[in-house]
């Protein structure tokens, strides 16, 4: 077992209007139940950019990256189901308060006392001797966190691909999952081709789902059919009208696009009675909805976020056995400030992953 590190090699930010600088931090105080992890591979998602932006607030030695694939380097004494030499993924949240309602019935994401592994919205660590203390994310070469959030990748599994599994991928799969993609609500719609969308797609299709996939004009239509939507719909500047031909054809709409004003309304056209429309973007300005829309047809908005533990598992089993992968662009960590531009200029297909490699991470 490794010897426990003291600091991390990271990229970190000081200032929203600056490059992100490499250096030495002090890492996450010990806890029984920890594990550290050698960072091979993390991906790079829009919730980071934001962060680091200081759309959330002031930033201080901000550690982003909640994507993160890494191999065990020393287990805590209550760690029970992971060993040092395990290779494990890491999402967007690292902590909970374990006792809730929430955390016993096995939601630990919808937990009060939830901790992102990222400095955001939740803040700091509400327990133990990190509290008080940002989470650490994975632009780093080392990682500390509860090894309850870190699952090991199951065999079929790409390394260097799997990282958005934890959060683009537990993000929408989580919906499908519960409420009944490719069951009870078998006609199941993806509003985006993204980084969220292109997997929500692929993981309704594998769940057998019969999907559609909503994006803006035809560009994408393309690489939609490719992962595994049977439709397309194209959308313009008139929702209403693009929509027409589509009333009442889905039973479930995943919503991963947060554009400034978002038409619910002409979404809602597309459910069928008790639909679902579930939003994953964080919007822009709260969400107008028409009353009728809700009441006639018993249509309604649900809210998701993250994933359980339970939910990570099944997506991890549900990939190694159909072989839904992330698209991924591969940049290595030293040319993270050029992925961030890169990214803010719409060039990922579907998304980035950064890779250690003197960690071991392989281009």
């Amino acid at each position: 077992m490794g010897e426990p590190f003291t600091q991390i090699d990271a990229w970190y930010s000081n200032d929203p209007q600056k490059p992100l600088q490499f250096g030495k931090l002090d890492a996450k105080p010990i806890e029984d139940y920890d594990i550290d992890v050698k960072v091979l591979y993390c991906g790079l998602c829009s919730s980071d950019v934001r962060v680091l932006s200081g759309a959330y607030g002031p930033v201080h030695e901000e550690v982003c990256g909640h994507e993160i694939i890494g191999t065990v380097t020393r287990v805590g004494p209550e760690v029970k189901h992971l060993r040092v030499g395990d290779h494990v993924g890491i999402g967007g949240q690292c902590d909970c308060c374990t006792h809730c309602a929430a955390c016993e019935r096995g939601d630990e994401h919808m937990c009060p006392g939830l901790t992102f592994t990222i400095g955001m919205i939740q803040g700091p660590y509400k327990r133990g001797k990190a509290k008080g203390r940002l989470g650490q994310g994975g632009f780093a070469k080392q990682w500390r966190g509860n090894a309850r959030f870190a699952f090991k990748i199951p065999d079929g599994v790409e390394l260097a691909s799997a990282g958005p599994l934890f959060c683009a991928g537990t993000t929408v799969f989580t919906p499908l999952r519960r409420f009944g993609a490719g069951k009870e609500r078998n006609r199941v719609g993806v509003i985006g081709l993204g980084g969220l969308g292109h997997l929500g797609i692929q993981l309704a299709a594998a769940l057998g789902a019969d999907v559609t996939a909503i994006s803006r004009g035809n560009s994408k239509e393309e690489d939609a059919r490719k992962l595994g939507a049977k439709h397309y719909i194209a959308t313009g500047s008139d929702l209403k009208k693009d929509f027409e031909k589509h009333q009442g054809s889905l039973d479930l709409i995943i919503c991963t696009i947060n554009p400034p004003d978002l038409d619910v309304d002409a979404y809602f056209t597309l459910l069928s009675a008790g639909g679902l429309f579930v939003p994953l973007g964080i919007p822009h300005k709260p969400l107008v909805i028409d009353p009728i829309g809700l009441i006639l047809g018993q249509k309604g908005v649900v809210g998701s976020a993250l994933g359980a533990p339970q939910d990570i598992k099944a997506l991890l089993e549900l990939c190694a056995k159909t072989g839904v992968k992330p698209w991924v662009q591969l940049w290595e960590f030293s040319d993270i400030n050029k992925a961030i531009e890169a990214f803010n200029r719409g060039e990922p297909r579907y998304r980035f992953v950064l890779v250690n490699t003197d960690n071991g991470g392989e281009l």
